[in-house]
């Protein structure tokens, strides 16, 4: 047999073994993951490795039973890198990895054109709550209730880059569990990495709230790009 007809048909099984066809192209990331949410929109945020600081974010939606990228843009992490968000510690400037919903938007200037998701203003009065005693934990607050203490929380308007335009990510967000953390959200970039949220540059924050559709039951996912808190196991 030739050498040419040898190489054809080995190339042909390495295509099979792979799953993939000759001339197809590579698998999109949400193929490859064990869960999207059930829904047909995905934000998939990635770092190299859980000591990273800095990876990116796209975002992906279903179009005929397939995962098409609809953007993308450099992102920024925690400034103590990545953790399973299980076990993650409030405190630590990490990022929560895991598979998590997107409850609302909000943002100190105005929802950008084509915004249908939730969008919640930021007014002098508006608060997160991270106060652990407080019945009002790991919540948007407006005002801030008596139990919670402002030392304990995030006055949202006093970070006017940062919460120009955000969303929240639902971690420990249905059922929270003091300590783990609160105010992990997808927001703006700041000046370096963040406190445990991911952030982007603010034309892409923009980009992704116009696109965010909650019809389409959108999922955020946080990892990296192997080991135990790969993107692809969430």
């Amino acid at each position: 047999m030739r050498p040419g007809v040898v190489l054809a048909l080995v190339s042909a099984s390495c295509l099979a073994l792979l799953g993939a066809a000759p001339g197809s192209g590579p698998v999109p990331l949400p193929a490859t993951m064990a869960d999207t949410g059930g829904g047909s929109q995905l934000i998939v945020a990635q770092a190299p490795d859980t000591g990273a600081t800095a990876g990116t974010v796209g975002w992906w939606e279903l179009r005929d039973g397939q995962w098409v990228q609809a953007g993308s843009a450099p992102a920024r992490f925690g400034a103590g890198g990545l953790v399973e968000g299980g076990t993650r510690e409030q405190g630590t400037n990490t990022t929560p990895t895991g598979l998590y919903d997107l409850p609302f938007g909000f943002g100190i200037k105005a929802a950008p054109a084509g915004t249908t998701v939730e969008y919640r203003a930021v007014r002098a009065s508006s608060w997160w709550c991270q106060d652990n005693d407080s019945a009002s934990y790991n919540r948007w607050v407006d005002p801030l209730p008596a139990d919670c203490r402002a030392a304990e929380s995030e006055h949202l308007v006093d970070y006017q880059a940062q919460y120009a335009y955000g969303l929240v990510i639902g971690f420990n967000y249905d059922r929270p569990v003091r300590g783990r953390g609160a105010g992990i959200f997808l927001h703006v970039n700041g000046k370096a990495a963040t406190a445990g949220c991911v952030s982007v540059p603010e034309d892409d924050m923009r980009r992704i709230l116009a696109w965010t559709d909650p019809a389409a039951k959108p999922h955020m996912a946080i990892g990296t790009v192997g080991g135990d808190t790969a993107v692809t196991r969430y």
